[in-house]
């Protein structure tokens, strides 16, 4: 089974350089599952139902989110949508679902877990102990199970990966925005990515105006931060997963720049 993860698509350009590449990509590779962190798709903060489904008109077939998940109040019309995960860790009885098993085929079926970090994040339940949970709950349905872990700092993500290692599909981090050079299958067959960058402008901060981050470092003024443009940045991974064993044969990060004339 082949799947694509993009991560961290964030506002318009963010929208347009997914629908400029993956409509590429989906041409020349058969993709059986497409996962994307859209937690900043609306604006830079949050998403909202038209932002979701021009994100779905693309092809993907599940969107995960992160720690601006509640940033718009139009979640609430959306939240519920089974294609659309929150992490996990929040507390029990919020609304939506942190994870869900989708049918690829007759006999596969695919595991998505959201989760989220605690470490300079919102405090929320343990991330580790919510995994076990889960996972316990999944192991009667299916192997396949790939977990979006949305985290601030590397050991974090790196304890998350070694800690569900032959347990999951893949462990990828996100949220940081810049994608890391380690991507691999780790010893027991959990394919790992630290941090698998984002979809949106090269030319600006994480997606955003360098100039008014610049002049908040500068200054220690708070500023509202405006989306960047320019030149733009494709940010994802290929998992190659044997949907027999749910172990992971590949990893391969995506990092394709594309210049503002070009879309």
């Amino acid at each position: 089974m082949k799947i694509i993860f993009i991560s961290d698509i964030v506002g318009e350009p963010g929208r347009d350089v997914l629908k400029h590449v993956l409509s590429d990509l989906v041409k020349n590779i058969k993709f059986d599952f497409i996962i994307a962190n859209a937690e900043n798709a609306a604006g830079g903060k949050g998403i909202t139902k038209s932002v979701a489904d021009e994100i779905f008109s693309t092809g993907v077939n599940v969107i995960t989110l992160g720690n601006h998940t509640w940033e718009r109040k139009e979640i609430e019309q959306i939240i519920d949508d089974p294609r659309i995960l929150r992490p996990a860790n929040y507390p029990e009885g919020d609304p939506g679902k942190g994870w869900n098993i989708y049918t690829i085929s007759d006999n596969i079926k695919i595991a998505v877990i959201n989760l989220m970090g605690r470490v300079y994040m919102p405090l929320l339940d343990c991330p580790f102990r919510t995994a076990d949970k889960i996972i316990k709950s999944l192991n009667y349905e299916t192997k396949n199970i790939f977990v979006d872990f949305h985290a601030e700092i590397t050991s974090e993500k790196q304890a998350m990966g070694w800690y569900l290692d032959g347990r999951v599909s893949a462990v990828v981090g996100t949220h940081t925005h810049v994608q890391t050079n380690d991507a691999k299958v780790l010893d027991n067959g959990t394919a790992y990515l630290t941090d698998c960058g984002m979809c949106g402008s090269a030319d600006g901060i994480i997606g955003m105006d360098r100039e008014i981050i610049i002049k908040k470092y500068l200054t220690s003024i708070p500023y509202k931060f405006n989306i960047a443009k320019g030149d733009m940045i494709f940010n994802a991974c290929i998992i190659d997963i044997d949907n027999i064993s749910g172990k992971s044969l590949s990893i391969e990060p995506i990092n394709i720049h594309i210049k503002k004339d070009k879309i």
